[in-house]
This record gives structure tokens, C-alpha cells and sequence, in this order.
């Protein structure tokens, strides 16, 4: 019996350490900023509202994310991976000024009631980012400013 636990362990641990080798392409480009970026197409937006996106919306909706050293390690980075695709999806602020102006109004309203209802960013993310966790002040600038935009 021992020795069957002492070989289903060591497997198990060999299973482990092969499946680190597997590393999706990360999604970074070295903090290029883009002139299709949402910020930079908002001359006049608040400093406090550039950071708290950045720092709460850009690591899933962007084409630059911060890793950091645990979503290295599988299967955790192929979790990351996929909220990161989802993200981009849905919304990509890196390419803010590819959308046409409509779409860009109905991400502003989609955005401003996520930040609202508290449903972004999520909280499986503030989880492991604490500074990603909006404040009720943060929250109060973020959709106000972004009320002025619809």
C-alpha cells in the first residue's frame, strides 16, 4: 500500500513538472502604447481614471498584461490565458479606436454598469491583484467620467 502511494506521488509530481513546459505565447508588448489605445484617444481624461484603468481593466482587456511570477505555473496559466482571450473579446482597450464610434458608446455604457454592479473587475482577479480592487471613491470617479462620455 505504501508503495503504491509512494509511486502514484512520484507520477503525480512528474505529471506536474511536465506539464510546466507547456506556456501559452504571453500577451505582452513590452508596454508598447498604441494610438488606437483608449487612453490616448482621451486627451482630457483624469490621471485617476488612466491609473484605475490601467490598473484594474488592462491585465484581461488589453494587448499587455502584467504576469505575474504565479500565473507561470500550470494549470493556472492556462486559466489566465483564456480570461485574458474572454477579455479581449469583449474588449480590447489597446484597440479602442479600431471600433467604430457606436460600438465605442454601447463599451462606454457596458463598462460604466460593470464598474458599477461591481461585476468588473472580478473578484476572482482582485483576488490575487489588491490593487486592482476598486474603492467606492474609484468607483465614483470611474463612472462619472465615463457617464460624461456616452
Amino acid at each position: 500500500m505504501k508503495k503504491a502511494l509512494k509511486i502514484t506521488g512520484v507520477m503525480l509530481l512528474l505529471v506536474f513538472i511536465a506539464v510546466q513546459f507547456y506556456q501559452p505565447a504571453p500577451n505582452v508588448d513590452k508596454g508598447q502604447v498604441y494610438t488606437t489605445d483608449f487612453t490616448q484617444n482621451y486627451p482630457a481624461m483624469p490621471d485617476e481614471v488612466k491609473t484605475a484603468i490601467r490598473t484594474s481593466c488592462y491585465d484581461c482587456h488589453s494587448n499587455n498584461t502584467n504576469y505575474e511570477w504565479y500565473d507561470y505555473i500550470q494549470p493556472a496559466r492556462s486559466l489566465v490565458e483564456k480570461h485574458i482571450k474572454d477579455g479581449k473579446e469583449n474588449l480590447n482597450f489597446s484597440e479602442w479606436d479600431t471600433y467604430s464610434g457606436r460600438k465605442q458608446k454601447r463599451l462606454i455604457t457596458s463598462i460604466k454598469k460593470q464598474i458599477e454592479t461591481k461585476k468588473m473587475p472580478m473578484s476572482s482577479y482582485t483576488l490575487m491583484h489588491k490593487d486592482a480592487k476598486l474603492n467606492d471613491q474609484q468607483i465614483k470617479t470611474l463612472t462619472q467620467w465615463l457617464k460624461e462620455q456616452e
